[in-house]
Protein backbone atom coordinates (compact mmCIF):
# COMPACT_ATOMS: atom_id res chain seq x y z
CA UNK A 1 0.00 0.00 0.00
CA UNK A 2 1.45 3.37 -1.09
CA UNK A 3 1.24 6.51 1.05
CA UNK A 4 -1.60 8.06 -0.67
CA UNK A 5 -3.79 5.05 -0.63
CA UNK A 6 -3.03 4.98 3.32
CA UNK A 7 -3.74 8.17 3.75
CA UNK A 8 -7.00 8.02 1.55
CA UNK A 9 -7.76 5.72 3.90
CA UNK A 10 -6.76 7.13 7.33
CA UNK A 11 -9.21 10.52 6.57
CA UNK A 12 -11.82 8.41 5.49
CA UNK A 13 -11.87 6.42 8.59
CA UNK A 14 -11.52 9.58 10.72
CA UNK A 15 -8.19 8.82 12.11
CA UNK A 16 -6.27 11.65 10.60
CA UNK A 17 -8.09 15.31 9.48
CA UNK A 18 -6.89 17.05 6.22
CA UNK A 19 -4.08 19.05 8.12
CA UNK A 20 -2.54 16.71 10.22
CA UNK A 21 -2.56 14.33 7.34
CA UNK A 22 -0.71 17.25 4.87
CA UNK A 23 1.75 17.61 8.72
CA UNK A 24 2.80 14.11 8.12
CA UNK A 25 3.51 14.50 4.61
CA UNK A 26 5.43 16.85 5.20
CA UNK A 27 7.54 15.69 7.56
CA UNK A 28 7.88 12.48 5.62
CA UNK A 29 9.16 14.33 2.59
CA UNK A 30 11.46 16.56 4.37
CA UNK A 31 12.98 13.34 6.95
CA UNK A 32 12.90 11.15 3.90
CA UNK A 33 10.76 8.43 5.70
CA UNK A 34 7.36 6.50 4.63
CA UNK A 35 4.48 8.26 5.68
CA UNK A 36 3.83 5.36 8.41
CA UNK A 37 7.32 6.20 9.61
CA UNK A 38 6.87 9.79 9.52
CA UNK A 39 2.79 8.81 11.32
CA UNK A 40 4.52 7.28 14.36
CA UNK A 41 7.01 9.24 15.13
CA UNK A 42 4.45 12.29 15.11
CA UNK A 43 2.40 10.83 18.10
CA UNK A 44 -0.56 11.75 16.98
CA UNK A 45 -2.04 8.47 17.26
CA UNK A 46 -2.42 6.63 19.95
CA UNK A 47 -0.63 3.15 20.16
CA UNK A 48 -3.99 1.16 18.98
CA UNK A 49 -5.01 3.62 16.25
CA UNK A 50 -1.46 2.55 15.16
CA UNK A 51 -1.89 -0.97 15.36
CA UNK A 52 -5.24 -0.13 12.88
CA UNK A 53 -2.77 1.34 10.44
CA UNK A 54 -0.39 -1.37 10.87
CA UNK A 55 -3.39 -3.91 10.03
CA UNK A 56 -4.03 -2.02 7.11
CA UNK A 57 -0.69 -1.56 5.55
CA UNK A 58 0.64 -5.51 6.73
CA UNK A 59 -3.19 -6.94 5.78
CA UNK A 60 -3.07 -8.45 8.94
CA UNK A 61 -6.49 -8.51 11.37
CA UNK A 62 -6.75 -6.16 13.70
CA UNK A 63 -8.16 -7.34 17.30
CA UNK A 64 -8.93 -5.09 20.60
CA UNK A 65 -8.00 -7.57 23.37
CA UNK A 66 -9.90 -5.50 26.02
CA UNK A 67 -12.67 -7.53 26.94
CA UNK A 68 -11.47 -10.95 24.68
CA UNK A 69 -11.10 -14.16 26.75
CA UNK A 70 -8.26 -16.03 25.86
CA UNK A 71 -7.54 -19.80 26.22
CA UNK A 72 -5.16 -19.55 29.28
CA UNK A 73 -4.47 -23.39 28.47
CA UNK A 74 -2.06 -21.78 25.49
CA UNK A 75 -0.14 -19.55 28.49
CA UNK A 76 1.89 -22.94 29.24
CA UNK A 77 3.51 -22.84 25.23
CA UNK A 78 4.75 -19.28 25.56
CA UNK A 79 6.39 -18.68 29.45
CA UNK A 80 6.06 -15.33 30.62
CA UNK A 81 9.31 -14.25 30.55
CA UNK A 82 9.29 -14.53 26.70
CA UNK A 83 5.71 -13.77 25.77
CA UNK A 84 6.75 -10.22 27.83
CA UNK A 85 10.12 -10.05 25.71
CA UNK A 86 8.76 -10.88 22.26
CA UNK A 87 5.45 -8.64 22.82
CA UNK A 88 2.95 -11.31 21.98
CA UNK A 89 0.15 -13.21 23.79
CA UNK A 90 -1.38 -17.06 22.64
CA UNK A 91 -5.31 -16.38 22.01
CA UNK A 92 -6.66 -19.67 20.59
CA UNK A 93 -5.76 -22.81 19.11
CA UNK A 94 -7.33 -24.55 15.52
CA UNK A 95 -6.03 -27.38 15.00
CA UNK A 96 -2.24 -28.11 13.91
CA UNK A 97 -2.08 -23.88 14.19
CA UNK A 98 -2.60 -21.03 16.91
CA UNK A 99 -3.40 -17.36 16.98
CA UNK A 100 -1.29 -15.03 18.74
CA UNK A 101 -2.42 -11.52 19.38
CA UNK A 102 1.15 -9.06 18.20
CA UNK A 103 2.53 -5.60 18.53
CA UNK A 104 5.19 -6.52 15.77
CA UNK A 105 3.81 -9.09 13.51
CA UNK A 106 5.98 -8.21 10.51
CA UNK A 107 9.26 -8.88 12.54
CA UNK A 108 10.65 -12.53 10.88
CA UNK A 109 12.84 -12.92 14.04
CA UNK A 110 9.72 -12.71 16.12
CA UNK A 111 7.54 -15.07 14.50
CA UNK A 112 10.75 -17.55 14.11
CA UNK A 113 10.86 -17.66 18.07
CA UNK A 114 7.34 -18.19 18.88
CA UNK A 115 7.71 -21.35 16.25
CA UNK A 116 10.75 -22.20 18.31
CA UNK A 117 9.30 -21.71 21.63
CA UNK A 118 5.36 -22.65 20.91
CA UNK A 119 6.71 -25.81 19.06
CA UNK A 120 4.26 -24.82 16.27
CA UNK A 121 4.76 -24.18 12.81
CA UNK A 122 1.84 -22.58 11.48
CA UNK A 123 1.38 -19.03 13.55
CA UNK A 124 -1.35 -17.02 12.75
CA UNK A 125 -0.64 -13.27 13.49
CA UNK A 126 -3.08 -10.43 14.47
CA UNK A 127 -2.50 -6.91 15.51
CA UNK A 128 -2.75 -5.33 18.81
CA UNK A 129 -1.63 -2.32 20.59
CA UNK A 130 1.52 -2.69 22.63
CA UNK A 131 0.08 -1.36 25.57
CA UNK A 132 -3.19 -3.68 25.84
CA UNK A 133 -0.88 -6.38 24.94
CA UNK A 134 0.79 -5.46 28.55
CA UNK A 135 -1.77 -4.71 29.70
CA UNK A 136 -3.61 -8.72 29.13
CA UNK A 137 0.55 -10.20 30.15
CA UNK A 138 -0.09 -8.34 33.10
CA UNK A 139 -3.99 -10.20 33.77
CA UNK A 140 -3.83 -13.66 32.53
CA UNK A 141 -0.02 -14.38 33.54
CA UNK A 142 -0.57 -13.12 36.52
CA UNK A 143 -4.01 -15.18 36.69
CA UNK A 144 -2.55 -18.02 35.61
CA UNK A 145 -0.15 -18.29 38.47
CA UNK A 146 -2.50 -18.43 41.25
CA UNK A 147 -4.62 -21.22 42.07
CA UNK A 148 -7.87 -19.49 43.19
CA UNK A 149 -8.22 -17.73 39.52
CA UNK A 150 -6.97 -20.21 37.58
CA UNK A 151 -10.23 -22.27 35.97
CA UNK A 152 -11.35 -25.19 38.36
CA UNK A 153 -9.27 -28.77 37.27
CA UNK A 154 -10.68 -30.36 40.11
CA UNK A 155 -14.04 -29.41 38.49
CA UNK A 156 -13.16 -30.61 35.13
CA UNK A 157 -11.57 -33.39 36.47
CA UNK A 158 -15.33 -34.68 38.32
CA UNK A 159 -13.47 -33.98 41.64
CA UNK A 160 -16.19 -31.27 43.35
CA UNK A 161 -15.23 -30.28 46.98
CA UNK A 162 -17.68 -28.52 48.98
CA UNK A 163 -17.89 -25.35 50.04
CA UNK A 164 -15.83 -24.64 53.25
CA UNK A 165 -13.46 -22.40 54.64
CA UNK A 166 -9.87 -21.92 53.41
CA UNK A 167 -9.84 -22.20 49.20
CA UNK A 168 -12.81 -21.22 47.27
CA UNK A 169 -14.63 -24.68 46.68
CA UNK A 170 -13.75 -25.57 42.66
CA UNK A 171 -17.47 -25.49 41.57
CA UNK A 172 -18.00 -22.29 42.56
CA UNK A 173 -15.21 -20.99 40.70
CA UNK A 174 -16.90 -23.24 37.47
CA UNK A 175 -19.88 -21.31 37.63
CA UNK A 176 -17.56 -18.29 37.84
CA UNK A 177 -15.69 -18.81 34.87
CA UNK A 178 -18.42 -20.09 32.67
CA UNK A 179 -20.22 -16.66 33.36
CA UNK A 180 -17.25 -14.85 32.89
CA UNK A 181 -16.04 -16.54 29.52
CA UNK A 182 -19.59 -16.33 28.14
CA UNK A 183 -19.48 -12.08 28.48
CA UNK A 184 -16.19 -12.14 27.43
CA UNK A 185 -17.24 -13.83 23.81
CA UNK A 186 -20.46 -11.66 23.71
CA UNK A 187 -22.29 -14.08 24.51
CA UNK A 188 -26.10 -13.66 25.26
CA UNK A 189 -27.75 -17.13 26.88
CA UNK A 190 -25.62 -19.77 28.49
CA UNK A 191 -27.07 -23.45 27.86
CA UNK A 192 -26.63 -26.04 30.41
CA UNK A 193 -27.26 -29.21 28.99
CA UNK A 194 -27.55 -32.37 30.90
CA UNK A 195 -26.77 -35.50 28.68
CA UNK A 196 -26.48 -39.39 29.60
CA UNK A 197 -22.54 -39.22 30.22
CA UNK A 198 -21.37 -35.95 30.45
CA UNK A 199 -23.10 -32.34 30.18
CA UNK A 200 -22.91 -30.05 27.07
CA UNK A 201 -22.10 -26.19 27.54
CA UNK A 202 -22.89 -23.67 24.41
CA UNK A 203 -23.09 -20.58 24.24
CA UNK A 204 -25.51 -18.08 22.01
CA UNK A 205 -23.33 -15.53 20.45
CA UNK A 206 -24.60 -13.26 17.39
CA UNK A 207 -28.04 -15.23 17.22
CA UNK A 208 -25.97 -18.51 16.96
CA UNK A 209 -25.47 -21.57 19.77
CA UNK A 210 -21.53 -22.95 19.98
CA UNK A 211 -20.45 -25.53 22.12
CA UNK A 212 -18.12 -24.26 24.76
CA UNK A 213 -16.99 -27.23 26.24
CA UNK A 214 -18.36 -30.96 28.27
CA UNK A 215 -17.97 -31.30 32.09
CA UNK A 216 -18.09 -34.57 33.31
CA UNK A 217 -21.44 -36.16 34.24
CA UNK A 218 -20.80 -36.15 38.54
CA UNK A 219 -20.55 -32.46 38.36
CA UNK A 220 -23.75 -32.19 37.36
CA UNK A 221 -25.78 -31.68 40.41
CA UNK A 222 -23.03 -28.96 42.49
CA UNK A 223 -23.11 -26.97 38.95
CA UNK A 224 -26.97 -26.54 39.16
CA UNK A 225 -27.24 -26.47 43.21
CA UNK A 226 -24.85 -23.59 42.73
CA UNK A 227 -26.54 -22.01 40.13
CA UNK A 228 -29.84 -22.37 42.21
CA UNK A 229 -27.90 -20.91 45.09
CA UNK A 230 -27.10 -17.73 43.62
CA UNK A 231 -30.24 -16.84 41.55
CA UNK A 232 -32.55 -17.80 45.28
CA UNK A 233 -34.23 -20.87 43.82
CA UNK A 234 -35.38 -24.14 45.80
CA UNK A 235 -32.57 -26.61 45.32
CA UNK A 236 -34.36 -29.46 46.17
CA UNK A 237 -36.97 -29.21 43.56
CA UNK A 238 -35.78 -30.94 40.72
CA UNK A 239 -39.07 -32.15 38.57
CA UNK A 240 -40.93 -28.55 38.50
CA UNK A 241 -39.27 -25.80 36.16
CA UNK A 242 -38.08 -23.29 37.95
CA UNK A 243 -37.27 -19.35 37.33
CA UNK A 244 -35.49 -16.83 38.85
CA UNK A 245 -32.56 -14.28 38.57
CA UNK A 246 -28.98 -13.48 39.81
CA UNK A 247 -26.71 -10.07 39.62
CA UNK A 248 -23.08 -11.11 38.57
CA UNK A 249 -19.70 -9.65 39.62
CA UNK A 250 -20.89 -5.90 39.61
CA UNK A 251 -24.90 -4.10 39.04
CA UNK A 252 -24.41 -4.18 34.83
CA UNK A 253 -24.56 -7.26 34.92
CA UNK A 254 -27.99 -9.10 36.22
CA UNK A 255 -28.51 -12.69 34.85
CA UNK A 256 -31.96 -14.45 34.55
CA UNK A 257 -31.67 -17.92 35.34
CA UNK A 258 -34.15 -20.87 33.86
CA UNK A 259 -34.34 -24.36 35.24
CA UNK A 260 -36.25 -26.98 33.41
CA UNK A 261 -36.59 -30.70 33.48
CA UNK A 262 -35.30 -33.67 31.63
CA UNK A 263 -34.94 -37.34 31.50
CA UNK A 264 -30.91 -36.74 32.28
CA UNK A 265 -31.66 -33.70 35.13
CA UNK A 266 -32.36 -30.17 34.69
CA UNK A 267 -31.34 -28.02 32.21
CA UNK A 268 -30.62 -24.78 33.02
CA UNK A 269 -30.48 -21.66 30.66
CA UNK A 270 -28.90 -18.15 31.83
CA UNK A 271 -29.91 -15.13 29.64
CA UNK A 272 -27.48 -12.50 30.24
CA UNK A 273 -28.32 -9.00 30.39
CA UNK A 274 -24.87 -6.86 30.33
CA UNK A 275 -25.97 -2.93 30.65
CA UNK A 276 -22.27 -1.83 29.62
CA UNK A 277 -22.23 -4.19 26.19
CA UNK A 278 -26.05 -3.16 25.05
CA UNK A 279 -26.44 -0.14 22.51
CA UNK A 280 -29.13 2.09 23.69
CA UNK A 281 -28.33 4.99 20.64
CA UNK A 282 -31.80 4.55 18.27
CA UNK A 283 -29.07 5.73 15.26
CA UNK A 284 -26.71 2.55 16.22
CA UNK A 285 -29.51 0.24 15.28
CA UNK A 286 -29.55 -0.07 11.63
CA UNK A 287 -32.14 2.33 10.59
CA UNK A 288 -32.04 3.75 7.49
CA UNK A 289 -31.88 7.35 6.94
CA UNK A 290 -36.07 7.70 6.05
CA UNK A 291 -37.07 4.86 8.20
CA UNK A 292 -35.27 6.90 11.10
CA UNK A 293 -36.92 10.17 10.53
CA UNK A 294 -40.40 8.22 10.39
CA UNK A 295 -40.04 6.62 13.11
CA UNK A 296 -38.61 9.51 15.38
CA UNK A 297 -41.16 12.03 14.22
CA UNK A 298 -44.08 9.06 14.98
CA UNK A 299 -42.51 8.32 19.05
CA UNK A 300 -42.53 12.14 19.56
CA UNK A 301 -45.98 12.66 18.74
CA UNK A 302 -47.59 13.65 22.31
CA UNK A 303 -50.17 10.59 22.40
CA UNK A 304 -50.86 7.22 19.96
CA UNK A 305 -49.45 3.86 19.97
CA UNK A 306 -46.26 2.90 18.70
CA UNK A 307 -45.74 -0.94 18.07
CA UNK A 308 -42.56 -3.26 17.36
CA UNK A 309 -43.42 -6.85 16.21
CA UNK A 310 -41.20 -9.70 15.26
CA UNK A 311 -40.20 -13.11 17.07
CA UNK A 312 -38.54 -13.62 20.19
CA UNK A 313 -35.21 -12.59 19.94
CA UNK A 314 -35.23 -10.09 17.09
CA UNK A 315 -34.50 -7.25 19.43
CA UNK A 316 -37.82 -5.79 20.19
CA UNK A 317 -36.87 -4.61 23.22
CA UNK A 318 -33.63 -3.19 22.54
CA UNK A 319 -35.64 -1.22 20.03
CA UNK A 320 -37.89 -0.25 22.80
CA UNK A 321 -35.04 0.96 25.16
CA UNK A 322 -33.15 3.09 22.57
CA UNK A 323 -36.59 4.57 21.86
CA UNK A 324 -37.23 5.30 25.74
CA UNK A 325 -33.67 6.58 26.23
CA UNK A 326 -34.31 8.80 23.24
CA UNK A 327 -37.60 10.37 24.74
CA UNK A 328 -36.14 10.66 28.45
CA UNK A 329 -35.62 13.55 29.74
CA UNK A 330 -36.50 15.82 33.28
CA UNK A 331 -39.75 17.04 31.61
CA UNK A 332 -41.46 13.61 30.45
CA UNK A 333 -42.67 11.19 33.44
CA UNK A 334 -42.35 8.06 31.37
CA UNK A 335 -43.32 4.57 33.13
CA UNK A 336 -42.74 1.08 32.01
CA UNK A 337 -44.42 -2.29 33.13
CA UNK A 338 -42.33 -5.24 31.91
CA UNK A 339 -41.76 -8.91 31.89
CA UNK A 340 -39.20 -8.78 33.53
CA UNK A 341 -37.07 -5.21 33.55
CA UNK A 342 -34.43 -6.47 31.68
CA UNK A 343 -32.36 -3.14 31.86
CA UNK A 344 -32.74 -0.56 34.50
CA UNK A 345 -32.57 3.64 32.89
CA UNK A 346 -32.26 6.33 34.87
CA UNK A 347 -35.34 9.08 35.50
CA UNK A 348 -37.51 6.01 34.18
CA UNK A 349 -39.87 4.46 36.92
CA UNK A 350 -40.11 0.20 35.84
CA UNK A 351 -42.85 -2.09 37.44
CA UNK A 352 -42.22 -5.48 36.97
CA UNK A 353 -45.24 -7.91 36.07
CA UNK A 354 -46.01 -9.97 38.90
CA UNK A 355 -49.88 -12.06 38.82
CA UNK A 356 -48.69 -13.27 42.58
CA UNK A 357 -49.99 -9.90 43.92
CA UNK A 358 -52.17 -9.34 41.19
CA UNK A 359 -49.97 -7.02 38.97
CA UNK A 360 -50.65 -8.21 34.72
CA UNK A 361 -49.78 -6.03 31.90
CA UNK A 362 -54.04 -4.95 31.98
CA UNK A 363 -53.63 -4.40 36.04
CA UNK A 364 -50.92 -2.42 36.00
CA UNK A 365 -51.08 -0.34 33.16
CA UNK A 366 -54.60 0.75 34.86
CA UNK A 367 -52.93 1.78 37.93
CA UNK A 368 -50.43 3.91 35.50
CA UNK A 369 -52.73 5.96 34.29
CA UNK A 370 -53.45 7.18 37.98
CA UNK A 371 -49.79 8.20 38.73
CA UNK A 372 -49.89 11.11 35.51
CA UNK A 373 -47.66 9.37 32.93
CA UNK A 374 -46.85 10.99 29.68
CA UNK A 375 -45.42 8.14 27.91
CA UNK A 376 -46.12 4.46 28.37
CA UNK A 377 -43.97 1.37 27.67
CA UNK A 378 -45.85 -1.97 27.78
CA UNK A 379 -43.75 -5.00 27.15
CA UNK A 380 -45.97 -7.22 25.88
CA UNK A 381 -49.85 -6.51 24.21
CA UNK A 382 -50.55 -10.29 24.92
CA UNK A 383 -54.57 -9.94 24.88
CA UNK A 384 -57.76 -8.04 24.64
CA UNK A 385 -57.85 -6.16 27.75
CA UNK A 386 -54.34 -5.28 27.64
CA UNK A 387 -54.83 -3.83 23.74
CA UNK A 388 -57.99 -2.10 25.28
CA UNK A 389 -56.95 -0.33 27.78
CA UNK A 390 -53.58 0.48 25.43
CA UNK A 391 -56.04 1.76 22.96
CA UNK A 392 -57.44 3.83 25.19
CA UNK A 393 -54.75 5.22 26.82
CA UNK A 394 -53.84 6.41 23.56
CA UNK A 395 -56.65 8.21 23.06
CA UNK A 396 -56.61 9.90 26.11
CA UNK A 397 -53.23 11.66 25.27
CA UNK A 398 -50.42 9.52 26.26
CA UNK A 399 -47.96 7.62 24.05
CA UNK A 400 -47.74 4.12 24.39
CA UNK A 401 -44.79 1.96 23.07
CA UNK A 402 -45.15 -2.14 23.36
CA UNK A 403 -44.39 -5.29 21.03
CA UNK A 404 -46.87 -7.33 19.69
CA UNK A 405 -45.63 -11.38 18.10
CA UNK A 406 -46.46 -11.15 14.52
CA UNK A 407 -44.41 -11.31 11.76
CA UNK A 408 -44.54 -7.83 9.60
CA UNK A 409 -45.78 -5.00 10.11
CA UNK A 410 -48.88 -5.13 8.29
CA UNK A 411 -50.48 -8.16 10.42
CA UNK A 412 -49.98 -6.27 13.58
CA UNK A 413 -53.11 -4.33 13.13
CA UNK A 414 -55.28 -7.56 12.15
CA UNK A 415 -53.84 -9.11 14.74
CA UNK A 416 -55.67 -6.59 17.22
CA UNK A 417 -58.80 -6.51 15.21
CA UNK A 418 -58.68 -10.53 15.75
CA UNK A 419 -57.78 -9.73 19.78
CA UNK A 420 -61.55 -8.47 19.31
CA UNK A 421 -60.47 -4.67 19.56
CA UNK A 422 -62.82 -1.95 17.04
CA UNK A 423 -61.35 -1.30 13.94
CA UNK A 424 -62.38 2.37 14.56
CA UNK A 425 -60.13 2.51 17.92
CA UNK A 426 -57.23 1.06 16.29
CA UNK A 427 -57.55 3.30 13.31
CA UNK A 428 -57.20 5.95 15.83
CA UNK A 429 -54.57 4.95 18.02
CA UNK A 430 -51.81 3.00 16.73
CA UNK A 431 -49.74 5.42 14.87
CA UNK A 432 -46.91 3.41 13.45
CA UNK A 433 -45.39 0.04 13.65
CA UNK A 434 -42.28 -1.37 13.52
CA UNK A 435 -41.57 -4.98 12.25
CA UNK A 436 -37.55 -6.45 12.75
CA UNK A 437 -35.39 -8.94 12.76
CA UNK A 438 -31.87 -9.17 14.16
CA UNK A 439 -28.80 -10.77 11.24
CA UNK A 440 -25.26 -11.21 11.95
CA UNK A 441 -22.84 -8.58 10.66
CA UNK A 442 -19.72 -9.02 8.44
CA UNK A 443 -16.46 -9.51 10.67
CA UNK A 444 -14.58 -5.86 9.65
CA UNK A 445 -11.59 -7.61 9.97
CA UNK A 446 -11.56 -10.66 7.44
CA UNK A 447 -13.81 -9.27 5.23
CA UNK A 448 -13.76 -9.97 1.39
CA UNK A 449 -15.46 -9.80 -1.86
CA UNK A 450 -17.27 -12.97 -2.95
CA UNK A 451 -19.59 -13.70 -5.62
CA UNK A 452 -22.71 -15.50 -4.52
CA UNK A 453 -24.67 -18.41 -5.79
CA UNK A 454 -27.13 -17.59 -8.69
CA UNK A 455 -29.59 -19.41 -6.79
CA UNK A 456 -28.86 -17.32 -3.92
CA UNK A 457 -29.55 -14.02 -5.43
CA UNK A 458 -32.66 -15.08 -7.43
CA UNK A 459 -34.05 -16.41 -4.05
CA UNK A 460 -33.70 -12.67 -2.82
CA UNK A 461 -35.39 -11.48 -5.60
CA UNK A 462 -32.59 -9.54 -7.00
CA UNK A 463 -29.90 -10.03 -9.83
CA UNK A 464 -27.03 -8.55 -8.05
CA UNK A 465 -25.92 -6.23 -11.02
CA UNK A 466 -22.89 -4.35 -10.17
CA UNK A 467 -23.29 -4.29 -6.86
CA UNK A 468 -20.18 -5.88 -4.74
CA UNK A 469 -21.26 -8.92 -2.17
CA UNK A 470 -19.28 -9.52 0.29
CA UNK A 471 -18.71 -12.34 3.45
CA UNK A 472 -16.07 -13.05 6.43
CA UNK A 473 -13.46 -15.58 5.75
CA UNK A 474 -12.81 -15.94 8.96
CA UNK A 475 -9.80 -14.61 11.60
CA UNK A 476 -9.27 -14.39 15.16
CA UNK A 477 -11.24 -11.51 16.04
CA UNK A 478 -14.04 -12.94 14.85
CA UNK A 479 -13.20 -16.76 16.06
CA UNK A 480 -13.11 -17.68 12.62
CA UNK A 481 -16.73 -17.52 12.42
CA UNK A 482 -16.97 -14.56 9.90
CA UNK A 483 -19.64 -12.39 11.95
CA UNK A 484 -19.33 -9.79 14.59
CA UNK A 485 -21.98 -8.53 16.50
CA UNK A 486 -25.57 -7.95 14.60
CA UNK A 487 -27.85 -5.51 12.77
CA UNK A 488 -31.77 -4.60 12.70
CA UNK A 489 -33.51 -4.71 9.43
CA UNK A 490 -36.66 -3.10 9.63
CA UNK A 491 -40.25 -2.62 7.90
CA UNK A 492 -42.10 0.22 8.90
CA UNK A 493 -45.82 1.36 8.53
CA UNK A 494 -46.79 4.42 9.17
CA UNK A 495 -50.59 4.33 9.09
CA UNK A 496 -51.95 7.54 7.03
CA UNK A 497 -55.09 8.02 6.53
CA UNK A 498 -55.60 5.57 3.36
CA UNK A 499 -54.38 2.92 5.87
CA UNK A 500 -56.85 4.08 8.74
CA UNK A 501 -59.49 3.71 6.24
CA UNK A 502 -59.00 0.12 5.31
CA UNK A 503 -58.10 -0.79 8.99
CA UNK A 504 -61.75 0.20 9.78
CA UNK A 505 -62.94 -1.66 6.69
CA UNK A 506 -61.47 -4.88 7.68
CA UNK A 507 -58.96 -5.27 5.22
CA UNK A 508 -56.73 -8.02 5.10
CA UNK A 509 -53.13 -7.85 6.35
CA UNK A 510 -51.94 -8.51 2.89
CA UNK A 511 -53.90 -5.42 0.99
CA UNK A 512 -52.87 -3.31 4.00
CA UNK A 513 -49.35 -4.28 3.09
CA UNK A 514 -49.44 -3.72 -0.36
CA UNK A 515 -51.22 -0.01 0.28
CA UNK A 516 -48.01 0.58 2.47
CA UNK A 517 -45.62 -0.37 -0.59
CA UNK A 518 -47.51 2.02 -3.02
CA UNK A 519 -46.97 4.94 0.06
CA UNK A 520 -43.06 3.81 0.48
CA UNK A 521 -42.62 1.26 2.87
CA UNK A 522 -39.50 -0.79 2.55
CA UNK A 523 -39.94 -4.56 3.40
CA UNK A 524 -37.56 -6.32 5.81
CA UNK A 525 -36.11 -8.07 2.88
CA UNK A 526 -35.85 -4.84 0.82
CA UNK A 527 -33.79 -3.38 3.92
CA UNK A 528 -31.32 -6.65 3.88
CA UNK A 529 -30.60 -5.75 0.45
CA UNK A 530 -29.39 -2.33 1.29
CA UNK A 531 -27.38 -3.97 3.86
CA UNK A 532 -26.04 -6.79 1.73
CA UNK A 533 -24.80 -4.08 -0.85
CA UNK A 534 -23.69 -1.51 1.65
CA UNK A 535 -21.23 -4.67 2.64
CA UNK A 536 -22.77 -5.24 6.18
CA UNK A 537 -23.80 -8.34 5.96
CA UNK A 538 -24.56 -11.39 3.71
CA UNK A 539 -27.05 -12.83 0.89
CA UNK A 540 -27.22 -15.74 3.45
CA UNK A 541 -28.10 -14.16 6.88
CA UNK A 542 -31.11 -12.17 5.12
CA UNK A 543 -32.42 -15.29 3.34
CA UNK A 544 -32.16 -16.72 7.05
CA UNK A 545 -34.17 -14.26 8.66
CA UNK A 546 -36.66 -13.40 6.00
CA UNK A 547 -39.82 -15.04 4.65
CA UNK A 548 -40.23 -15.19 0.95
CA UNK A 549 -42.08 -11.67 -0.46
Amino acid sequence: MDSGELKEILLKEGLLNAGQAETVSGKSAENNLTFQEALRQSGMLSEEDMAKVNSLVLGIPYLDLNGYSIDTSLLELLPEQYARKLKAIPLFRVQDSIAVAMAYPDDIMILDELRRITRFDNIDPVISGLNVINKALDNYYAASAKPNKSFPAEAQAGQPRQEGAGEEAPVIRLVGEMITRAVAERASDIHIEPEENNVRIRYRIDGILYESGKLPKNVQNAVISRIKVLSHLDIAENRKPQDGRMRFDNKDLDIRVSTFPTIHGENVVLRILDKSAVNLDMRELGFSGEDFKLLDKAIHNPNGIVLVTGPTGSGKTTTLYAVLSRLNSMEKNIITIEDPVEYELPLIRQTIVNPKAGITFATGLRSILRQDPDIIMVGEIRDRETADVSMQAALTGHLVLSTLHTNDSASALTRLIDMGIEPFLVSSSVTAILAQRLVRKICVSCRREYIPEGRIMEELGSSGGAAKFFKGAGCPACKQSGFLGRIGIFELVVVNEEIRKMVESKCSADEIKRKALDSGMTTLRHDGLKKITAGLTTPEEVLRATEIE
